[in-house]
């Protein structure tokens, strides 16, 4: 788990000043990896009562923007972020408790998919979506 100053480093280190709400924000979602917004803000709520769902966005986005977090939102799900950044891992996602963890990529080094026509893209990354049970609830159903 990340200290608040390794945090306070992150933000430097992306040329961000440190702020209380960014701490926060990126304590919450070191602690809770792919959270969706209203669990970051719950989070962040626990370390700084006073911080506003607006403030929490703006964070969010600011944090994105500068690559210290990642946002992903599989199909028919919200929003949700997470500080693995970096490299080209993917996501497996559960049907029915909806529980996401990060697997890393079968083969190869970024991108580790490759399309069978660029279009003249420059491709430096592939997002797969693995979706399937999850041990608990393919458990439960058996």
């Amino acid at each position: 788990m990340a200290t608040e100053s390794d945090l306070q480093q992150l933000l430097r280190s992306a040329a961000l000043r440190v702020t209380r709400p960014r701490v926060a924000v990126l304590h919450a979602v070191h602690a809770h990896p792919h959270a969706d917004t209203d669990s970051i803000i719950q989070a962040a709520r626990r370390d700084l009562p006073d911080v506003s769902h607006q403030a929490v966005y703006d964070v969010l986005r600011a944090l994105t923007d500068a690559g210290l977090l990642r946002r992903i939102q599989p199909a028919g799900t919200v929003a949700r972020y997470e500080a693995r950044v970096g490299d080209n891992h993917h996501h497996l996602v559960c049907r029915s408790c909806g529980v996401i963890v990060d697997v890393d990529c079968a083969v190869g080094e970024a991108p580790c998919l490759s399309p069978s026509h660029q279009n003249g893209f420059s491709v430096d990354e592939a997002e797969v979506v693995f979706w399937g049970l999850c041990p608990s609830c393919t458990a439960a159903g058996s």
